[in-house]
């Protein structure tokens, strides 16, 4: 059984940083894509960015280039998300997912964790 957990979620002030942890378990995820996606009150759900198991490329959302990391440990197989120079804007609860190369959705997703910025 797959099963994604997020730590790492919490209250920190405007301009502060967070480092968000996803573990993996359950099946071999080599070639997976795992992702962070978002979702603040009252708005959809978004992709916030996302890396290549093989060969740990990645890639982000306009809002999240500068400022987010994404990185892995594939020993662990374990993700992180990396946040820096938080805004009020970047409070949401942040979910890890996961999907196949051959997948075009993702198919895994971890409880969330809920990450507060205040100003």
């Amino acid at each position: 059984q797959v099963q994604l957990v997020e730590s790492g979620g919490g209250l920190v002030q405007a301009g502060g940083s967070l480092r968000l942890s996803c573990a993996a378990s359950g099946r071999t995820f080599s070639s997976y894509y795992m992702a962070w996606f978002r979702q603040a009150p009252g708005k959809e759900r978004e992709f916030v960015g996302r890396i290549n198991w093989s060969d740990e490329s990645t890639r982000y959302a306009d809002f999240a280039k500068g400022r987010f990391t994404i990185s892995g440990d594939n020993a662990k197989y374990t993700v992180y998300l990396q946040m820096n120079s938080l805004k009020p804007e970047d409070t949401a609860v942040y979910y890890c997912a996961a999907r196949a190369p051959i997948r075009s959705q993702y198919d895994y997703w971890g409880q969330g964790t809920q990450v507060t910025v205040s100003s």
